[in-house]
């Protein structure tokens, strides 16, 4: 699957692993691994010592990437769907293809 069919801020369904069928908005996405972050999805917690920076300490969560494929693009009714690209208006557009909806 190409990038460039799932962009920042797209909201998209999770459509295998832990967090199957949750929806969360894509906070970046990097083409050259095929991966997405999405957010508040695939949090890891990372147990962090006191320092200078943050002398409490404690939990760290933050979300970790998914692979590209695991995730599709949400329709106006939250379900997912595959992305089109078609001419409009002499512009190309990307397009909703269970809605014909212009994302």
């Amino acid at each position: 699957m190409s990038a460039a069919r799932i962009k920042k801020g797209d909201k998209v369904v999770i459509l295998a692993g832990k967090d199957k069928g949750r929806t969360g908005a894509v906070l970046q996405v990097m083409p050259k691994d095929d991966k997405v972050l999405v957010e508040g999805i695939n949090v890891h917690a990372r147990h962090r010592k006191p320092d200078q920076a943050n002398p409490q300490g404690g939990i760290e969560r933050k979300p970790a990437p998914l692979h590209i494929s695991n995730v599709a693009v949400a329709d106006k009714d939250g379900k997912p769907t595959r992305v089109r690209f078609e001419d409009r208006d002499g512009k190309k557009v990307r397009v909703a293809v269970k809605s014909g909806e212009v994302l």
